[in-house]
């Protein structure tokens, strides 16, 4: 059940960044959470779009692992390794907080994941 939950709230982060990535990027609330003025925000939409899909494509393999009990273990290690790369490599290249937000998390999922085997 802890692994189930862990997978299904990184899973959940994924989408909530796939939606605001996607279609809150130049509204007043993302351009809020991104730090962004509009002009930035307006210059750099088709980017955040793509990337707000990536973000979508973690979330669906997420939860494709939780709806597919024989390979769940290996889906999901597979995509929870992929979420900690992107926010390792995140942190590096934008912005340092995302190894909290979205490394970390995915991390604890794949602790939990491994150690129940």
């Amino acid at each position: 059940m802890a692994t189930s939950l862990a997978i299904a709230f990184v899973a959940a982060l994924h989408l909530l960044f796939m939606v605001l990535e996607m279609f809150f990027w130049r509204k007043p609330l993302g351009r809020r959470i991104f730090g962004l003025n509009s002009e930035l925000a307006g210059q750099t939409a088709a980017l955040a779009a793509n990337q707000g899909l990536y973000n979508g494509f973690l979330a669906a393999g997420l939860i494709w692992s939780l709806t597919s009990p024989p390979n769940a273990t290996a889906i999901s290690v597979f995509f929870l390794t992929c979420v900690i790369v992107a926010g390792v490599f995140g942190a590096i290249t934008a912005k340092r907080s995302i190894l909290f937000i979205q490394a970390l998390p995915g991390a604890v999922a794949l602790a939990i994941v491994l150690v129940s085997g």
